[in-house]
């Protein structure tokens, strides 16, 4: 893929935030062999994170959550609040580590467990990096069942009087994890229908993207343990 011009696009400028040099070693030595991605520095805690990025302007930070110091959500919600043009891409164990929501809200474009695939996170950062988010519908759920019963958030909420029914409707869905594709499907719409929803949902509800319309949806109740699910269980 070339410009206009023919010339190869810049690649996508990433930052390694993880405490574990091993981490940081096994992602850049599999993005030296990717021609469209460079990383461009490395943070071994919270606090390099945030004066890196502040620094070496990456397109994407790939974010532990566990760090000494400034841990992954306060640096996640600095940079987003200093910079907003870095996507913050958190890296975590998901298992073990329920720090993810906070990560969220923080200002992270999506999150990923470290058991993934190498391919799946390299193709995570190029998602986030063209500004779109990424939540994967079953981690979705589980984000909705571990946080299920927790006292709400001292944040006010977005209230959701000016939307409509049908909008009502797809920001379940969303909340479910469901893509534009599937909500087409379920919705008996076209997609690009779907997207038209979402574009009005987000300009509405004043969110970000689309992951903070999944907090949304959690945090104003229309999306439940034992409520809607992409499966329809």
């Amino acid at each position: 893929m070339s410009d206009r011009d023919g010339t190869a696009p810049a690649p996508v400028r990433v930052l390694l935030a993880d405490d574990q040099p091993l981490v940081r070693a096994a992602l850049r030595m599999v993005i030296a062999d990717i021609p469209d991605l460079e990383v461009v520095g490395e943070a071994g805690t919270g606090d390099e994170a945030v004066r890196l990025t502040g620094q070496l302007a990456p397109d994407v930070v790939v974010m532990d959550i566990r760090m000494p110091g400034l841990n992954g959500i306060e640096a996640t919600e600095r940079i987003a609040a200093e910079t907003g043009t870095a996507h913050v891409l958190v890296l975590t164990t998901f298992d073990d580590d329920d720090y993810v929501y906070g990560a969220l809200r923080a200002g992270a474009a999506g999150f990923l467990v470290k058991d993934m695939a190498l391919d799946d996170i390299l193709a995570a950062v190029r998602v986030v990096a063209a500004g779109d988010a990424l939540i994967a519908p079953s981690v979705t759920r589980r984000l909705i069942k571990e946080f299920a019963g927790r006292p709400a958030s001292a944040s006010p909420r977005r209230p959701l009087t000016a939307i409509t029914e049908r909008e009502r409707e797809v920001l379940v869905l969303v909340g479910c994890g469901l893509s534009n594709a599937e909500i087409a499907e379920r919705l008996f719409i076209s997609v690009a229908t779907a997207k038209t929803y979402l574009t009005r949902l987000l300009a509405k509800l004043d969110a970000r993207d689309r992951v903070q319309l999944v907090i949304i949806a959690y945090e104003a109740g229309l999306v439940t343990p034992g409520g809607p699910s992409p499966a329809g269980d």
